[in-house]
């Protein structure tokens, strides 16, 4: 039991602890709110290189030369949207890592939620067919009326084979 809370401390631990971080000293700015500013944009574009990390996240040589990008229009005191604006220009919308909506991201912003929407549609007729079907076999629904026993007699008996050997 001891080791069952500890190896879940320990799990506990390791989930909580910060995620580490690329960036180096000689990057940091003096500035504290600037460097703030830098690493909440840092966070938010994508490493080329790397494509699945922030360049906050990314040892590759174009992410640190990314940050030091972002520190450098941050210090000649461009905003936030326009150091976006222009890593865009020059990187392309694949360089944010969410990416902005408009009107050629359109469908990757509506894709997933019609995705789900539709999945459940399936769904749910899906379950409703399967349970007009279950009804189908029901043995209260399999009852003739007297008009059908009748004629279903007549077949029978115009299909049988003679008795007559």
């Amino acid at each position: 039991m001891k080791k069952l809370f500890a190896s879940l401390f320990i799990a506990a631990a390791v989930s909580a602890a910060p995620a580490a971080h690329a960036v180096q000293p000689d990057e940091i700015m003096v500035d504290p709110a600037k460097e703030a500013r830098a690493r909440d944009l840092s966070r938010e574009l994508r490493c080329m290189v790397c494509q699945n990390q922030s360049i906050d996240d990314s040892d590759a040589p174009l992410a640190r030369d990314l940050r030091l990008l972002v520190r450098e229009r941050i210090a000649s005191g461009d905003s936030d949207s326009q150091v976006i604006d222009f890593l865009v220009a020059r990187y392309g919308e694949f360089v944010l890592l969410k990416p902005r909506f408009s009107p050629h991201t359109l469908l990757l912003w509506l894709l997933p939620p019609l995705a789900l929407v539709g999945g459940g549609l399936a769904l749910c007729f899906y379950s409703r067919r399967r349970s007009n079907t279950g009804n189908a076999t029901d043995p209260s629904l399999l009852h003739l009326t007297e008009e059908e026993e009748a004629k279903l007699e007549r077949l029978l008996a115009a299909d049988a084979p003679d008795k007559k050997t």
